[in-house]
């Protein structure tokens, strides 16, 4: 037998085939004086299969008619070794990928022997084997189609009964190898993007369903295995827990977009059962409560993980009915989701009309018992207590209101979540116009098609109801479509909102929105960057035109742009007065792209990326110079900001440049100089524009 390897022979001949053939046919049993000879015939022949079938259709013919499917099943079961079993597996995934005759693809998998590979009793203790397996499994999955499927299926009564190749494969979704879970990711897209009816039914049959419910818990895991590491990183930023986190984030988002892509099988009750179980297992006990809720059945999550992965489901997973169940939640209470808890939310409560009132200490907020000062608010900053929250068995504090407290009350990225959290909501497009309305964060250009809609309806009420019933829209500016989703979560979810902002007029909720953001402009503790987030928004919302702010809004905003034009001044006094000019170009372009941009930030991920931003006011001396230029970059981008939505609220449209003179040649003496910075600054005794305000520049 070894004899044969060492003599000069063609390889890719049909004798040589013949022999493998009938040498692995004589072989009763394998053991170790045969086992090399067996593991380089099953190889062997893998390539002669694979060459016969692009030159030659006798080769398979051969293989076909010396049954040599049966042959392989026969080695495996006499093998008692790991080896036979990994060649086996690896020459069928090579024959299976490479075989292009429809013929032989066909023959391979109408037959008995292919189930019996797959439901065989492998050694899955060992790690390459699995490998192997799945690999083989995905090699099947590639050839199927509406012809083939029907090869590996049993049916009975026109009902598929057993499906070996989706049910063995399923077992393995939830592996610990992440290349192993992408495999069976794989092959179930492949069933799923056949279409066959049979089989769609059966996927969604118990148990097969379980797959479904299985997914989202794991899926679940790694949303708090993902909090743990933010809550980390908020307490010892460095490196290491900010790479994890993005290795965190990039599987979340995978798993989403395998989700998508389930989706868009176009699976009606995959989708169905894909949406009830992810409001059901994930944001109905989990998310949504989390956003008030210190603990959640003793799961510990935070409000801004909570807010990111909303964001991600609403973005990636495209269900009309989950976007919009999940807006029409924001419109219960806390209590709604999560029974005989005490809510903790401290911050903005909205008085459900168009008048604000100040609290006796207006420049304190109270978050978390600690006390940040910020200037004048429109909105109460006084905290909410549990028995404020409940009155006459009505909820007053909804998930809505805590979006916009986090607005007013939170830290940066509490606030950064929220205003994503509202943009994404936004641009949602499978939420009705309707549902943006109620929620008050309806784009103006949307605004201006609903008003210009009912105009032309005109006033007669039926006529009215006939135009408007189909588009989501009734007289009194309420949503059809809310009420829908409210009705639904009650009956099928057993979720009541009883709370009253159903029923107030979406302008109200607009106002809400409006005064939470005019609020953040006002606030020293939050970063230049989350600011320029919420401007975006609040231009999105806006017409060009001071109208649609109320006049306390305008007040507090014009007050907020003196108090700022008076802080550059001093800058323009300070350490780096003739790199002022300069910077305050360069981040008025930056601020101006941001504003005018699609959306606030391109990647979800950027919500966790600057926790670990060093900060150098704990470890530099106040009077650094360094210190002092972080603190002058700060002043300039508030400035700008604030600056560009005065311009806007006149309905002009934002210049290219500053309205400042040109700068001139820097002083030779210049501090910047003599840091070694290429910049452009002020001339001595050149005037600064800033607005309104001019100044002389003191170098």
């Amino acid at each position: 037998m070894w004899s044969y390897f060492w003599r000069s022979r063609d390889r890719f001949s049909l004798d040589e085939l013949r022999y493998l053939i009938d040498q692995l046919q004589k072989v009763q049993i394998v053991n170790n004086d045969n086992k090399n000879f067996v593991i380089e015939a099953l190889r062997s022949i893998s390539e002669l299969i694979t060459y016969g079938d692009q030159h030659d259709s006798n080769y398979f013919d051969f293989f076909m008619e010396r049954q040599v499917m049966g042959e392989f099943v026969r080695i495996l079961k006499v093998s008692g070794t790991v080896s036979i079993s990994l060649q086996l597996l690896q020459t069928m995934s090579i024959m299976i990928q490479n075989l292009k005759s429809e013929r032989a693809i066909y023959y391979m998998i109408n037959n008995e022997h292919i189930n019996i590979l797959i439901t065989y009793s492998f050694d899955f203790r060992n790690e390459e084997l699995l490998s192997h397996y799945i690999s083989f499994l995905r090699a099947i999955s590639g050839k199927l189609d509406k012809n083939t499927i029907s090869l590996l299926v049993k049916t009975q009564n026109e009902e598929v009964v057993s499906f070996p190749l989706y049910v063995e494969a399923i077992r393995f979704a939830s592996n610990e190898d992440s290349m192993i879970r992408t495999a069976v990711r794989a092959l179930t897209l492949n069933v799923y993007h056949v279409g066959d009816e049979s089989v769609n039914r059966f996927v969604v049959k118990t148990p097969q369903a379980d797959y479904f419910s299985n997914l989202i818990t794991f899926f679940q895991k790694q949303c708090i295995y993902l909090n743990g590491l933010v809550s980390e990183t908020l307490k010892n930023p460095n490196s290491h827990t900010t790479t994890a986190i993005v290795n965190a984030v990039d599987e979340i988002e995978d798993n989403l977009y395998y989700i998508s892509d389930v989706i868009s099988a176009g699976i009606a009750d995959v989708g169905r059962l894909i949406t009830d179980n992810i409001l059901q297992l994930l944001i109905f006990p989990l998310l949504l409560p989390s956003l008030q809720l210190d603990a959640v059945n003793d799961i510990q999550i935070g409000a801004s993980t909570s807010l990111y992965l909303l964001c991600c489901i609403l973005r990636i997973v495209k269900i009309k009915d989950l976007a919009n169940t999940i807006a029409a939640s924001l419109f219960c209470p806390p209590e709604a989701f999560v029974s005989d808890s005490e809510t903790t939310l401290k911050g903005y409560v909205p008085d459900h009309g168009h008048e604000t009132q100040q609290t006796e200490n207006k420049n304190v907020i109270e978050v978390d018992g600690c006390s940040n000062n910020i200037m004048p608010s429109l909105s109460s900053s006084s905290p909410v207590h549990p028995e404020d929250i409940i009155s006459k068995g009505v909820s007053r504090l909804t998930l809505r209101d805590a979006l916009l407290s986090y607005i007013t009350a939170g830290d940066d990225l509490q606030v950064l979540s929220s205003l994503s959290m509202l943009t994404t909501l936004l641009q949602t497009k499978e939420l009705d116009a309707t549902m943006l309305d109620a929620l008050g964060i309806l784009p103006q250009r949307k605004q201006n098609k609903k008003l210009l809609l009912q105009a032309l309806v005109g006033e007669d009420s039926r006529e009215d109801q006939f135009f408007l019933s189909g588009r989501g829209f009734i007289r009194d500016g309420f949503s059809c479509e809310l009420d829908g989703y409210l009705q639904n979560l009650k009956e099928q979810y057993g979720v009541s909102c009883s709370s009253l902002e159903v029923g107030t007029s979406p302008s109200v909720h607009r106002f809400h929105v409006l005064d939470a953001l005019v609020t953040l402009f006002s606030r020293s503790n939050i970063s230049p960057e989350t600011l320029w987030d919420g401007g975006w928004l609040l231009r999105q919302l806006l017409l060009y035109s001071e109208a649609e702010f109320n006049n306390q809004h305008l007040e507090l905003l014009r007050d907020l742009y003196k108090n700022c034009t008076s802080a550059l001044l001093e800058e323009a006094r300070g350490t780096w007065p003739d790199l002022l000019v300069t910077v305050l170009c360069d981040e008025w372009k930056r601020c101006k792209r941001a504003m005018e941009a699609p959306s606030p930030r391109k990647e979800l991920k950027c919500m966790f990326l600057p926790l670990d931003k060093p900060s150098f006011d704990d470890v530099l001396p106040s009077e650094s110079s360094f210190v002092a230029g972080e603190r002058m970059c700060k002043v300039v981008k508030v400035f700008v900001l604030l600056h560009q939505l005065q311009i806007f609220s006149l309905g002009r449209a934002l210049p290219e440049q500053p309205p400042t003179c040109p700068p001139s040649k820097i002083p030779e003496n210049s501090r910047a100089g003599n840091a070694g910075l290429d910049v452009s600054g002020p001339k001595l005794g050149s005037e600064l524009r800033l607005g309104q305000f001019s100044i002389l520049s003191l170098i």
